[in-house]
Order: C-alpha cells, then structure tokens, then sequence
C-alpha cells in the first residue's frame, strides 16, 4: 500500500517524526511552564509510536507508562502548584544569550555528527526482521541487557541510588520551622517526664440567694 510514492509505514513514520520535532521546539520556546510540560507529553507519545514502528512495543509502553504517566504527571501538577513567577525567569536572558549561543551551536553540531547517515542511516540500521507470532520483545531485551550490556546497566543502577540517597539528604536536612518528631526520643519517654500529680485542696461551690461563690473546702466565710 503506497500513498504520494511512499509506503503506509514510512508515511507514518514521517508523520510522527514531524509531529516529534515540532512538540520538541515547542518545549523550549513555548513561555508557559505548564504548556512545555504538555507539548513533553506530547513528543513522549509520538517517541513511542516510532518505538511500534521499529517492533519495540516493551520500550514504547515503558516510555507512556514511566515517563507520561508518573513523571510527566509529576512534574505538571509540581509546576502547577509552585506558581512560577515568569517574569523573574526571564530575568537576566538577554545577559546570558552570548554564553548559551556558543554552546548550543557546538551541541548542535555534535549532535549532527553523531545523528547523521553514517551511523543511523539505512546502511547502518537496516529495517528489523520479521518475528513469529510467538516472539517476546520483552524477553530479548532482557537477555541482551542483562548478558552484553550487564556492567552499563549495574553502573546506571549505582548512579541513580546515588542520586536518590543525594535527594533524601537534600530533603531531610534540619529546619528550624520543621515540626517533626525523633520516633527513637519518644520510645525513650517515661511518665515522670510527660504527666505531674499536683496536690491541691478541693474547691466546691456554695449557691445563695444573691450570688454563688467558691470556697475552700472546711473553711467558713466570714
């Protein structure tokens, strides 16, 4: 099935590759916080649909369910509700621009020579075979990442425990207007230091005709 000279699959490819571009600068020149965290969104599901194309479905669902449906969702609602002064972030972007100009444009040109035709072109990357009905995408990348790339991935594993551990201390440091409490102090606390018997003599209330008062008790009013 061919549309405009071109196959049904390679039409959808282009189609999702224009759609990805476009919600990707989107992210960075859109000024609203919240409609960059959206056009993210986006260009996640438009990365996952290229993922079914290249018969990759585990990496295409991990990337909706991980990234669009915790983290992406995450952040939104912490922009949300952080009530981002725009205005202060904008603050000093014209002081900056000959320092990030320079830097982008040598982004730009290694992402050039490393995304170009000799690595990812049709050469390089052939189009993936054909599987049976029975084939398990999820069992064969388990078994090369596991296998072939098992140090990369324990390394990755170490850097994000380290990261955790790095934000749990960050979050956990002391403030003075935090109210939190030692659970090993309270497990320690005995009832001389909470509770205080006072003795003191009983009061009762005595009703008369024109007014009530209070006396001690076994003392007579004079």
């Amino acid at each position: 099935m061919t549309f405009l000279g071109l196959h049904f699959q390679d039409l959808v490819f282009y189609t999702l590759a224009i759609i990805l571009l476009f919600s990707g600068l989107r992210v960075i020149t859109t000024r609203n916080p919240v409609y960059a965290a959206l056009y993210l969104v986006l260009a996640f599901f438009t990365a996952a649909g290229i993922w079914l194309l290249l018969e990759a479905e585990f990496l295409a669902i991990a990337l909706v369910l991980v990234y669009v449906g915790a983290v992406m969702v995450l952040f939104l609602f912490v922009v949300m509700m952080l009530d981002i002064n725009l205005d202060r972030l904008r603050e000093g972007f014209w002081k900056a621009l000959p320092i990030a100009l320079p830097v982008g444009g040598l982004m730009a040109i290694e992402m050039v020579m490393i995304v170009g035709v000799r690595n990812f072109g049709v050469e390089a990357l052939p189009a993936p075979a054909g599987h049976s009905a029975d084939y398990s995408n999820t069992a064969a990348l388990g078994r090369v990442l596991y296998t072939d790339y098992l140090l990369p991935f324990e390394l990755a594993s170490v850097v994000l425990l380290v990261a955790i551990v790095a934000a749990i201390a960050l979050t956990l440091r002391e403030r003075r207007e935090s109210k939190s409490m030692d659970p090993a102090k309270q497990v320690l606390v005995k009832k001389a230091d909470r509770l205080r018997i006072v003795k003191m003599d009983a009061v009762v209330e005595v009703e008369e005709s024109n007014n009530s008062t209070v006396q001690p008790e076994g003392k007579e009013r004079k």
